[in-house]
């Protein structure tokens, strides 16, 4: 399978007012098949980033493009390839949860049959096929985010982007979904993700990339970053 730069991020820069510069003239490369993590302190830099990729928040520095299209240009051929899970999803609350794949499913153009085998076979990892049939206004913070996983996994993504994705589940839904983000990768999916649990970016990811007040202060393979140390080593070192 040939790699491909999946998510290309030149130059990004954004500011809010004149003195608050939350993100500085940053610029990444995410190859179908990598696991990217993206680490720093709370109030780096990350969600900002995240946001702009995925396109909730407009920039006007620099220039981000997904499968070679402008996120800025071609929002509808971005968001076709692209899936995005927030730290706290905000979901149609008056449905019930297989109401809202089938909504999400429907955005996608996905057939009856494919979700719902998809629907079916991600619902039983997760377990939570039993409530799918409640209102997602029932359901607890780790239930709406094993919601929104499912919603971002049913129309198969070429990019999986993920702002804090573990925060909230429990470990056995943490140690499933780690297990669909490698078989995703070995698929040629491209995962770009915050954390600040460095030991989870650790074991998990091929590449991460450091920010630090908005600058990128490191980033790489996991083995030229660590050289034979932790991750968590390096990070203190990098935030000197």
């Amino acid at each position: 399978m040939r790699e491909q730069v999946m998510l290309d991020i030149r130059h990004y820069s954004k500011s809010y007012g004149k003195n608050n510069k939350a993100v500085d003239d940053i610029s990444l490369q995410v190859m179908s098949g990598d696991i990217y993590g993206f680490i720093g302190h709370n109030g780096a830099g990350k969600s900002t980033t995240i946001r702009a990729v995925v396109g909730v928040l407009d920039f006007s520095e620099g220039e981000i493009l997904i499968d070679s299209h402008s996120v800025k240009d071609e929002p509808i051929a971005c968001k076709q390839v692209t899936a995005y899970i927030p730290d706290n999803p905000d979901l149609y609350e008056n449905l019930t949860g297989l109401q809202y794949l089938n909504f999400i499913a429907d955005v996608f153009g996905i057939d009856t049959a494919l979700r719902k085998e998809r629907i079916t076979e991600y619902a039983a990892l997760f377990e939570i096929t039993d409530a799918l049939g409640d209102p997602i206004g029932s359901y607890s913070h780790g239930m709406k985010q094993k919601v929104a996983i499912i919603s971002a996994l049913i129309h198969k993504p070429k990019l999986l982007v993920l702002d804090e994705p573990f925060v909230g589940l429990d470990p056995k839904a943490t140690f499933t979904l780690k297990q669909i983000m490698h078989s995703m990768c070995q698929e040629g999916t491209a995962i770009f993700f915050s954390t600040h649990v460095l030991d989870v970016a650790e074991k998990l990811c091929n590449k991460i990339a450091i920010i630090k007040h908005g600058k990128i202060i490191a980033a790489g393979s996991m083995e030229e970053l660590t050289q034979g140390h932790s991750l968590e080593e390096t990070f203190l070192e990098a935030d000197q």
